[in-house]
């Protein structure tokens, strides 16, 4: 069963907003959804794929766009705190 890609536009703000936002909306999501998220921060690059290794979610694409850059995550199966919770 294929999820349909939610975009979450974080253009402008700046660290550590876009990577605690992605956090919070990926835990709003079920498991095997598919988040995608436009940012500027240069520090996402390094932000937002630690993010997703330390939550368990999959980063399915990272890409450089016109602006900034484009993450594709998927929401893993448990995040981390609700696995410790």
């Amino acid at each position: 069963m294929t999820q349909a890609t939610r975009r979450y536009d974080l253009r402008g703000l700046k660290c550590p907003l876009p990577a605690l936002k992605t956090g919070r909306r990926l835990a709003g999501l079920k498991p095997g959804d598919v988040l995608e998220v436009e940012t500027t921060d240069p520090l996402a690059i390094i932000d937002i794929p630690h993010l997703c290794q330390q939550q368990g979610h999959v980063l399915l694409a990272s890409e450089e766009t016109a602006t900034g850059h484009r993450f594709t995550i998927e929401r893993g199966a448990v995040l981390t705190s609700e696995a410790e919770g």
